[in-house]
């Protein structure tokens, strides 16, 4: 005769829901699946077709064949790919966290036009046309302007508005004598023009790695400033010295990726934002998404870009831009809708 459980009982032996943190955990691991998806579909698609036996023998075989060639480049451009999205990605989701406005992004604080004025002026004054002499100059550039956007916000006593309204005025200054530099000079422009719409196809990775332990590292100081700063402060935080570590991770972070990739537009406006929508305001989660979810977004438009010009390519930075618009501006009307 078969007894039933009392309530307490069956109630302790149940199964117990799935937690936000196991949800979360297992959406990790998914995006991770589809990054390894990802990256597989940039190695074996590309403008020059190879079939998959050649893919094979490029990956695994070193006999030095056209095929071979063809697919060590991609493979080096994909990991150049899986570094800028990830810098990016966390680049955008720091500075949202710093100025507390959740459609900010690496361009908002000038650190694309400090990498860009510094990239025209080697061009143009010193007579530096590779990439190996002008990513430096990019990188530099970029931390300039960090510094400088720290020194106007009130440095010790920077808040997210002086940040943000500071950052938009030197972008503005900056794009301003970018402009009138290649308008003057056709030489300038021609050298330009690759660079500025953004490609993986010839770069490195310069410091990118470093600026990725740092930004984790900020996840949790960062998550008291949102509560405000008196909660914060009393939460143990220091202020000054979190918006000072997460304007220098951001610059390191945005300006390596810009130096060897080109100002890549959305990449950290988009991600950070839709993973937020999922995680929550918590960063020991969007951070970590971020890192993931950002080079699945610029590898698949790195490859949708190869596929779309054959037997040319669309450089990825007008792909993005492409995807970007639509989808920046239906954030925009979701959040206006929002606050109504």
């Amino acid at each position: 005769m078969l007894v039933d459980s009392p309530p307490e009982q069956r109630a302790e032996t149940a199964p117990a829901p799935p937690t936000r943190r196991a949800v979360r955990a297992f959406g990790l691991l998914l995006a991770l699946a589809i990054l390894v998806l990802v990256v597989l579909a940039s190695i074996a698609i590309g403008a020059k077709e190879l079939s998959l036996g050649q893919v094979w023998h490029g990956l695994f075989e070193d006999s030095g064949t056209y095929g071979d060639v063809v697919v060590a480049e991609r493979l080096s451009r994909t990991v150049l790919g899986l570094l800028a999205g990830a810098a990016l990605g966390l680049a955008g989701a720091v500075l949202q966290a710093l100025t507390r406005n959740p459609l900010a992004d690496p361009g908002l604080l000038g650190i694309n036009a400090g990498a860009s004025a510094a990239v025209v002026t080697a061009i143009t004054y010193l007579g530096i046309t590779s990439l190996s002499g002008y990513v430096w100059f990019a990188f530099f550039g970029a931390a300039a302007v960090g510094a400088l956007v720290w020194f106007l916000g009130g440095s010790r006593g920077a808040t997210p508005v002086r940040l943000a309204l500071a950052g938009t005025a030197i972008s503005a200054a900056l794009y301003g004598y970018l402009q009138a530099v290649m308008i003057m000079d056709d030489a300038a422009l021609g050298k330009m023009r690759f660079w500025t719409l953004g490609s993986l196809s010839s770069a490195t990775d310069s410091t990118i790695r470093a600026g990725t332990v740092l930004a984790l590292a900020l996840a949790r100081p960062l998550n008291a400033m949102a509560m405000g700063d008196d909660t914060a402060k009393a939460l143990g935080a220091n202020l000054n010295r979190t918006r000072a570590l997460s304007m220098l991770a951001a610059t390191v972070l945005c300006g390596a990726a810009t130096a060897a990739c080109g100002p890549i537009v959305f990449v950290g406006l988009m991600v950070p934002h839709v993973v937020r929508s999922f995680t929550g305001p918590d960063l020991r989660w969007i951070l970590p998404y971020a890192a993931i979810l950002s080079p699945v977004l610029l590898l698949g438009a790195d490859v949708i870009g190869r596929i779309v010009a054959r037997p040319a390519e669309l450089q990825v930075g007008i792909v993005t831009a492409i995807l970007g618009g639509p989808v920046f501006i239906f954030l925009v009307r979701r959040r206006r809708t929002a606050q109504l």
